[in-house]
Order: C-alpha cells, then structure tokens, then sequence
C-alpha cells in the first residue's frame, strides 16, 4: 500500500516535498514514480527511478523537482522546487516490483500495479 503525504498549497516560487510511504526496497527490481494528470493524456510521468539505477524527469520539471530514495524511512520523495502554476493538480506515488527499469513504463506500454490515493499540490501565481 503506497500513501503520499506533504501536499498543500502554495505560491508560484515557493516548495513542496511530496513523500510515499510503502515502497518495498526488499525488491530487487522495480520502477517507482511520481505521476500526475496532463492534458490530452490520462496521466504523465513527473519522475520516476527504477532499480537500474536511473532516474527521468518530465521536461517541465527538468532542474526543479527531485526525486530521492530514502532506505531508512522506507518513502519514496518528491522535492518540488520553483513552483508554478501548471504544476497544480494531483499527484501520485506509484510502483512495480515486475520490471526493473522504468523504459517500458514511459514508452506506454507497461502499467504500474500500486498506486497511491493521490497528494493535491495547488499552487497560486
């Protein structure tokens, strides 16, 4: 069971940390992500980091967000820096423990089986 928490609202500029609790990091495989709703698309990938070791940021969020492992804590976090507008909206924690990197996931043609209930971030310009 996947939960995020740290979402709120806050004003164009200003920072948001997004955690997921319930990853499993005793899986030797996996994809993880944070994802969102995106116009012309049930959702995209704002960041995700797979068990190969790489990580992929959304262009608009490139050198803004940051998403990060945290072993001890066992949550999966999101740093949202910069925040503008059309970052609002609601954003979730996902992951698979069946592939071990997130290509397939990206490219559209492989679905994330957890999924959290969803963090809203609002922010005002």
């Amino acid at each position: 069971q996947l939960v995020e928490s740290g979402g709120g609202s806050v004003q164009a500029g200003g920072s948001l940390r997004l955690s997921c609790a319930g990853p499993d990091y005793t899986q030797s495989v996996y994809c993880m992500g944070w994802f969102r709703p995106a116009p012309g698309k049930e959702r995209e990938a704002v960041a995700t980091i797979g068990s190969d070791g790489t990580s992929t940021y959304a262009d608009s969020v490139k050198g803004r967000f940051t998403i990060s492992q945290d072993y001890a804590k066992k949550t999966l976090d999101l740093q949202m820096n910069s925040l503008k507008s059309e970052d609002t909206g609601t954003y979730y924690c996902a992951a698979d423990y069946e592939t071990g990197g997130c290509e397939v996931v990206l490219a559209g043609l492989y679905e994330l089986d957890h999924w959290g209930q969803g963090a809203q971030v609002t922010v005002s310009s």
